[in-house]
């Protein structure tokens, strides 16, 4: 669109000459004969640029600058003055104008001003967007956790987002998969698009059909109306086939010509209908492996795996438990209205020494059923005993240097600086070995050892 320009003059053969050049140029002009209608224009907002002159009847321009900044606020303004005398151009720049040419003036000169202004809003505009989305939070951050593997899981979701690939989530049951679905979702140009999710072990055999590729009315006993499919619901957004491992053999044939083709025929239909969808399946099983079993279609398998993002096991990834305990600490305070302020340091190591079969949703079960049976704001060891179930309860860890009873952020902090120094002390500051005790990577090792200042070779043997 235009830009859209205010011009602000009495003298009716000036203000005409200047508005015609203007409109000349592409711009979108209008104009006021005095300060007052010029401020009851600007008031209404939508203008880039407003041109002012400074003397005027009734109130002049110096006088309405404050007025018309006030009114529009985002809007540059230009004065113009028939005096060679730079006095009063001086006073408007002082009281916020942004240049100032004298009259007469050659319209090139005019031009050159005028572009200036607008390319100089044009530049503020784009930093304030800039700025706003920085200061936006990503969806990846919903993502909880700082390990190496888990920065290589955000990096890998960043990047699939922005493209149209199928992706195939790959992971134990409670990794996150749905989550990590989600955010691929969000941050892709379909975010403003549906997002459709099927569980396919958890519809009965003789549903499932219907329910990716709809029916039409009398398609069966039972079908009295149409009824439009996921594939369909889905469309211009996204579809998550969760557990895709579990979809019957005899279904994969129809559901790859849904994949391939983008179009889908109702049971009991007779033409295709199409759509534009992005395809995101997810399994807890190793589709390879079915493959070789003949339990799932290779062809099927090729086309869902053209992006594959792995969610590694919280046994794998311990260095994000305090993180994790965190947030599941706040949820936990808003859900049940508790005020818990931190973990004591031997409910940390309970914590710590166990492997999480159940992953990141087993530990959120725990800490939430701990929270119930906590009677204060600490989430003590007997709690954590509590929120484990019998068949759950690791074995007795050893012991660390405890932590001191800070709030739950400063308590997690101290408790993983304990974890790495007993770890450093234990393999003589072999980092390599400290990091496989701990479960993280040797390069998160390094990172962790630099935000707490630790030097390994204060533990190395003598």
């Amino acid at each position: 669109m235009p830009e859209r320009i205010l011009v602000i003059d009495d003298d009716a053969s000036f203000q005409s000459m200047l508005c015609e050049a203007l409109t000349e140029k592409g711009y979108d002009v209008e104009r006021a004969g005095s300060a007052e209608q010029g401020l009851e224009l600007a008031g209404r907002g939508g203008f880039d640029l407003i041109l002012l002159d400074v003397q005027l009847p009734g109130m002049t321009g110096i006088e309405a600058i404050p007025l018309l900044n006030d009114a529009s606020p985002k809007t540059d303004i230009i004065v113009m003055t028939a005096y060679s005398s730079k006095h009063s151009a001086l006073e408007a720049i002082k009281l916020g104008a942004y240049d100032y040419f004298t009259k007469p003036f050659s319209l090139k000169e005019m031009e050159i001003v005028i572009k200036r202004a607008l390319e100089k809003r044009l530049l503020q505009d784009q930093i304030r967007l800039f700025k706003k989305k920085l200061g936006e939070k990503s969806p990846a951050s919903n993502i909880i956790g700082d390990s190496e593997p888990m920065r290589r899981v955000k990096e890998l979701v960043e990047r699939v987002a922005r493209l149209e690939t199928n992706v195939l989530i790959t992971g134990e049951t409670g990794t996150g998969k749905e989550l990590i679905a989600d955010t691929i979702h969000t941050l892709s140009h379909r975010a403003s698009g549906p997002f459709v999710k099927l569980n396919c072990a958890a519809i009965p055999e003789t549903l499932l059909e219907s329910e990716l590729f709809g029916h039409e009315k009398g398609a069966f006993t039972g079908a009295t109306g149409i009824k439009r499919g996921k594939f369909e619901l889905a469309a211009g957004g996204t579809i998550l086939l969760d557990e895709i491992g579990d979809m019957p053999l005899h279904l994969q044939p129809k559901l790859l010509r849904a994949v391939e083709q983008k179009q889908v025929e109702r049971l009991g239909g007779a033409k295709p209908i199409a759509f534009d969808i992005r395809v995101i399946a997810a399994t807890n099983q190793i589709l390879a492996e079915l493959v070789k079993q003949k339990k799932f279609r290779d062809d099927l398998f090729y086309r869902l795996n053209v992006a594959s993002i792995h969610i590694p096991p919280l046994r794998e990834r311990k260095g994000d438990l305090p993180l994790l305990a965190e947030h599941f600490i706040k949820n936990v305070n808003v859900k049940l209205g508790t005020d818990i302020a931190r973990i004591s340091p031997r409910a940390m190591e309970i914590l710590f020494a166990y492997d999480w079969p159940g992953n990141i949703r087993q530990f959120a079960n725990v800490l939430e059923r701990a929270a119930i049976f906590s009677r204060g704001q600490v989430i003590t060891e007997s709690e954590i005993d509590l929120g484990l179930q019998e068949h759950e309860r690791p074995l007795a860890p050893a012991e660390i240097v405890p932590a001191s009873n800070l709030p739950l952020r400063e308590s997690l902090q101290e408790y993983e600086k304990n974890l790495i120094t007993s770890a450093l002390k234990k393999h003589h500051g072999v980092q390599t070995e400290a990091a496989k005790q701990l479960g993280i990577t040797p390069k998160n090792l390094w990172n962790k050892l630099k935000k707490h200042a630790i030097d390994p070779a204060r533990y190395a043997r003598s």
